[in-house]
């Protein structure tokens, strides 16, 4: 969690790495009805991928635009980081319309379920010209859909934020717990619906104290604590007795951990980041540096490496990842979930989210400008008559294969699926599935 003297110049590859590994959680999450969410952090404890997200989210604002402030002032700090909110709105806006698009041709292969009452958006496709203005507005803001403008809403308070911290850190920290304070105290929401009373799932003037914590380190205000034994050994206590207080068989099956659960309920509030929630993810993290801090070498490692890249294309694969896993789901409604279609189900979508990594990174590094100049001289005829094959270069081979392997395995369930009749692979979803999904998100 430490700032590295100069953060602009480089990126943090720990950092990439565990972004990386919230976006494969909130893919496996956001899937509807899937197994494999009882495996993931937040069956096991109190804090899971949002918090992972959101800090890190925090983490590296720091390191981007505490840059621009102190370079370019105030004044353009801000202005980039309004550039930065209108992409993001941008993308929230593009995710809406693709997910409605994608249940609104589920809706027409199949008969059931209802995959525009799954996602709780039947209210935009019944009262569109009320629902319209408001979804531009973010008055509109369906469960599931609310972590991009959670972020937009965040980014907006860091100029406030950063300006304090030029008085003094504390000053900027306090704005950041008075502000939590607040939202508890009077009890301030933002509305998701223009005609109820829902609220965003995240609120924003909660959910900022996870981002301004990973902003506070990111920027060096606070820093993370050293080797101690006595803090790993609080933090190992903690974090194995959160356990069968999130365990659900746990739950269920032990009385007196379903009470104390129930009477600790507000505290695990995840809508407005009960306080237990983060000092569960600030034991994590504390363990999690304390594992990986000694060891030098491990994101050299081929998967390590690849999950980085993921982190480092946070933005356009969360979009991704979040229509892959809803078409999952409408995949494991058609064919099953058995154990073998499940695992290759997820597995394909990770696969294409590792794929579309890699040719994101490749992107960036702009190939198109490293050919060489003699290779772009034109060629004589006898060149261009060689065969094909021997025009293609290693690491575009490289590439071809990079991209064809996750292709494969994301084909492998539709294989399942030619082999049975529409109307006969419609799933038996009931609405209490439909209440479970909602519950695991």
């Amino acid at each position: 969690m430490n700032s590295p003297p100069n953060p602009a110049l480089s990126r943090n590859p720990k950092v990439d790495f565990f972004r990386g590994v919230a976006l494969v959680i909130i893919f496996i999450n956001h899937m509807p009805l899937n197994e494999w969410q009882l495996y993931t952090p937040s069956r096991f404890g109190f804090s899971d991928a949002a918090e992972i997200f959101v800090f890190l989210s925090g983490f590296v604002a720091a390191l981007a635009y505490g840059c621009s402030f102190e370079n370019a002032g105030l004044g353009l700090g801000t202005l980039r980081i309004l550039y930065r909110c209108a992409q993001i709105y941008t993308a929230h806006l593009a995710l809406f319309f693709m997910l409605a698009t994608v249940c609104v041709i589920a809706n027409q292969w199949t008969t059931e379920p209802d995959y525009i009452t799954r996602l709780n958006i039947q209210f935009f496709f019944d009262r569109t010209q009320e629902t319209l203005p408001a979804l531009f507005g973010l008055r509109y803001v369906p469960n599931m859909l609310d972590i991009l403008p959670l972020y937009l809403v965040i980014l907006l308070w860091v100029p406030i934020v950063w300006s304090w911290s030029r008085l003094h850190p504390g000053l900027a920290l306090g704005f950041s717990l008075a502000l939590y304070a607040c939202t508890w105290l009077f009890n301030w929401e933002l509305p998701a619906d223009p005609l109820s009373d829902r609220s965003w799932y995240f609120n924003p003037f909660a959910w900022q104290l996870m981002f301004f914590t990973g902003f506070a380190f990111g920027a060096g205000w606070l820093r993370c604590p050293g080797p101690n034994r006595g803090l790993v050994a609080f933090c190992l206590a903690f974090v194995a007795l959160a356990i069968p207080l999130a365990h659900e068989p746990t739950l269920l099956g032990v009385e007196m951990f379903s009470k104390l659960r129930a009477a600790l309920e507000p505290l695990l509030d995840k809508n407005h980041l009960g306080l237990l929630r983060w000092l569960h993810f600030l034991a994590l993290a504390y363990l999690m540096v304390r594992v990986f801090e000694p060891k030098r070498d491990w994101l050299q490692w081929a998967l390590p490496r690849w999950i980085a890249q993921m982190g480092q294309q946070s933005l356009p694969l969360f979009l991704l990842g979040t229509m892959l896993s809803y078409i999952g789901g409408i995949l494991l409604d058609q064919v099953g979930r058995d154990g073998f279609t499940t695992a290759w189900i997820n597995l394909a979508g990770l696969a294409l989210l590792l794929g579309a990594a890699q040719v994101l990174t490749w992107l960036d590094g702009k190939p198109w400008k490293q050919v060489p100049t003699a290779a772009r001289a034109p060629a004589p005829m006898e060149a261009i008559a060689r065969p094909v094959a021997n025009g293609f270069s290693r690491a575009w081979l490289q590439q071809v294969w990079r991209f064809a392997v996750p292709m494969a395995l994301a084909a492998a369930p539709l294989v399942l699926l030619q082999g049975k009749g529409s109307n006969d692979l419609v799933a038996q979803s009931q609405s209490e599935d439909v209440i479970q999904w909602q519950d695991g998100i």
